[in-house]
């Protein structure tokens, strides 16, 4: 019966039907009984007339209407009825369709009237209430709370309010019988967490007798769909690490030794080598990885990533390194490029923009095993790119890469190679386990030695000359400085206008011949950018003006000045990365955010926990509390987090009590064979054909 096309429901029919599908998403019997009410109304109490101050906010009452008369002239016309009951009279008032209320209501008949209280001329009254017929059924109130549910203006047009889906709602409940709603979670797991039985909570989550039968209606819905979710993520990763087949790497062998004895330089820290140790693990027993390994922008993920390249080659196998800008690729080829100098390992660069005989040169190098490890953009994943043994991948800051473009690594080889996926956004826990709960994850939490936590400070436009003094005091000492402009889509006429009259004041701020400027943004011509990025790269210029462009991977260890202006139009994780860019030398780096003089609430809230703390994972989990879980970068392309009730952040304990249920339940019975699991088995099969989470890797 549930899945019944809406249009057969009692008041629905054709036209209502596809409203309810365009608008908001109601298929079917089953979607109706999900679209859950947003709040409810209090209609279980009746007030008495005399103990009304004015300052309620919704009041019901009893009695007779014992007068009505037409007021006002021309536009100003309305219908005023006097209402009594056994203690006082009020007005009740249409300014609106006063006409139709004038033929409808009759004196001297007994009605329940609801609505919103109003003093006018010091006098309260109701304005345009809500008018029941009294019936022995509510002559004491109503018997539950009345939910509210969302509409849209498309669908009031058509008769259909908040009111009117409601009834359809109580029409459908009318019809079904408990046993059609059928229990999805184990009786143990009910009784641990004392949550109601399903088909009670469908009930009551739309009839509830009171507020407390609504909480526990809401708590059991909000559990199955984290529970549901949590299972589902768990399944992948127990499937993945009982069938995924994978290279055995089963050697570290001369390169690696070599490498790690002769060449590293500097010490790992006990995170790169408690990481570097789960991969080693991950590798050796014949499973493919997927390994998710976050850490703050300058802990030493690239490291990780160039030893676990050198495990691969000493057990026969290729690498490659995929970052999402060209920049990056190019930083990332220098850097391993000059860490493997001295040894016999033979790295390339691919990238879009290499052409003709140098692409040729390489993709041969690729396919007869000549070339070792390759680092590149997505143009890695072209078909025209084939490796002789690809046995590692490693997708860098993979929120920019779709979920699609992952898969097409796992082709590159007859087993799919074993997957790094590295970031420098650090992704709050709650959030890390609803999305990338399949994947293993390892965090790198400690910084390499010898960097100084960058200093943070927030200065507003008044102080502008202070910090060009400062910015001028560093360039003098031999540093160099960036001044970052915000970019957005929906003002960019304005932000180049802005980032061109920044550049503009920066020059008279810094004239040459003394300073050098190199100044980056997104419409200038690929090689230009380039080259004044270059400039940067190698100390040519001294200060460089740029847009977002360099919010991802530019590493200049002499740059140790970050002005950010307009700091209140950046979420805090983007500022977090932009802060990453300095303090990647050995020198006490700066980070100066720039505002104007008022600030709204959020941005102050921001920029105190920037100046507060240089912890990623605090900044991340903040930053998720001010804009929503559904902002975070990578989570929209997940699809995931469409809870229609559950919300991964008020609702943590529920998340993680799904969580421990969900492994528990898994870890004794995977293929949910036990008698006490079929129900949960049964919801699963035929929720699979409805799902998205095959696709995500």
């Amino acid at each position: 019966m549930l899945s019944n096309p809406i249009e057969y429901l009692k008041g629905v029919g054709p036209q209502k039907g596809e409203l309810l599908r365009k608008e908001i998403n109601v298929h079917t019997f089953g979607d109706l009984l999900q679209y859950f009410p947003f709040r409810y109304v209090d209609r279980t109490r009746i007030d008495k007339i005399s103990d009304l101050s004015g300052y309620e906010d919704f009041v019901q009452i009893r009695g007779r209407i014992i007068r009505m008369e037409i007021v006002g002239e021309n536009r100003g016309k309305r219908l005023v009825a006097t209402f009594r009951d056994e203690s006082g009279v009020i007005d009740l008032v249409w300014f609106q369709g006063w006409q139709w209320m004038q033929k409808s209501l009759r004196e001297n008949v007994s009605y329940l009237v609801f609505g919103r209280i109003s003093v006018f001329n010091g006098v309260a009254q109701l304005a345009h209430p809500e008018m029941d017929l009294l019936t022995e059924e509510t002559a004491t109130g109503k018997q539950f709370l009345e939910p509210v549910y969302y509409t849209t203006e498309k669908l009031k047009a058509r008769g259909l309010t908040a009111k009117a889906i409601g009834k359809l709602t109580r029409n459908l409940l009318e019809q079904l019988s408990p046993n059609e709603i059928r229990e999805n979670i184990p009786l143990d797991v009910l009784k641990q967490y004392r949550l109601m039985p399903r088909s009670m909570a469908y009930f009551r989550i739309h009839l509830p007798g009171g507020e407390e039968e609504a909480h526990q209606a809401q708590r059991r819905l909000k559990f199955e769909e984290l529970f549901i979710a949590q299972i589902r993520i768990c399944r992948l990763k127990l499937k993945r690490h009982k069938q995924s087949h994978g290279y055995v790497f089963g050697t570290v062998g001369a390169s690696f030794n070599d490498f790690y004895n002769h060449h590293l330089p500097f010490e790992l820290t006990g995170a790169q080598k408690r990481v570097l140790k789960e991969i080693r693990m991950d590798t050796i027993h014949g499973r493919q990885m997927n390994r998710l390994l976050q850490g703050d922008v300058g802990s030493g993920k690239t490291m990780v990533a160039l030893l676990s390249m050198l495990l691969a080659k000493d057990n026969g196998f290729q690498a490659c390194l995929m970052a999402p800008t060209e920049i990056l690729a190019q930083q990332h080829f220098k850097g391993l490029a000059e860490l493997l100098q001295p040894m016999q390992v033979k790295i390339a660069l691919l990238t879009g923009s290499i052409k003709g005989k140098a692409r040729k040169q390489i993709l041969a190098g690729i396919a007869d095993g000549t070339i070792d490890f390759l680092v590149g953009t997505h143009a890695l994943l072209e078909k025209e790119v084939v490796f002789k043994n690809l046995g590692l991948a490693i997708a860098d800051e993979q929120h920019r890469f779709g979920v699609a473009q992952r898969a097409r690594l796992w082709e590159k080889n007859d087993i799919p190679p074993h997957i790094l996926v590295m970031t420098a956004t650090p992704i709050p826990r709650t959030l890390a386990m609803t999305i990338y709960g399949d994947l293993d994850v390892s965090v790198i939490d400690e910084m390499p030695p010898g960097r100084k936590p960058i200093t943070t400070v927030h200065r507003t436009e008044f102080q502008r000359p202070q910090v060009m003094d400062f910015i001028k005091e560093e360039v003098k000492k031999g540093r160099q400085a960036y001044i970052v402009y915000p970019l957005i889509e929906d003002s960019e006429k304005m932000d180049y206008e802005n980032l061109m009259k920044g550049y503009e004041e920066v020059k008279a701020f810094f004239p040459e011949p003394q300073f050098y400027i190199s100044m980056v943004h997104g419409r200038q011509p690929a090689e230009m950018r380039e080259t004044n990025m270059q400039r940067f790269v190698s100390g040519d210029t001294s200060i460089m003006v740029a847009t977002t462009v360099i919010e991802v991977g530019v590493n200049v260890p002499n740059a140790s000045v970050m002005v950010i202006e307009s700091t209140e139009r950046f979420g805090l994780s983007q500022l977090h990365q932009l802060r990453g860019r300095v303090g990647r030398g050995a020198e006490q780096s700066f980070c100066i955010l720039m505002t104007g003089n008022k600030l709204g609430q959020v941005s102050k809230e921001r920029i105190n926990v920037m100046v507060q703390t240089n912890n990623g994972f605090i900044i991340s989990e903040k930053d998720m509390e001010l804009r929503g879980p559904g902002d975070i970068e990578g989570t929209r392309q997940s699809g995931v987090l469409d809870f229609k009730l559950a919300d991964i952040l008020q609702d943590k304990p529920i998340l993680d009590a799904a969580r421990v249920s969900a492994e528990k339940i898994l870890t004794e019975d995977t293929d949910l064979l036990l008698p006490e699991n079929q129900g949960l088995k049964e919801y699963l099969a035929v929720q699979r054909g409805k799902s998205q989470w095959s696709k995500i890797s």
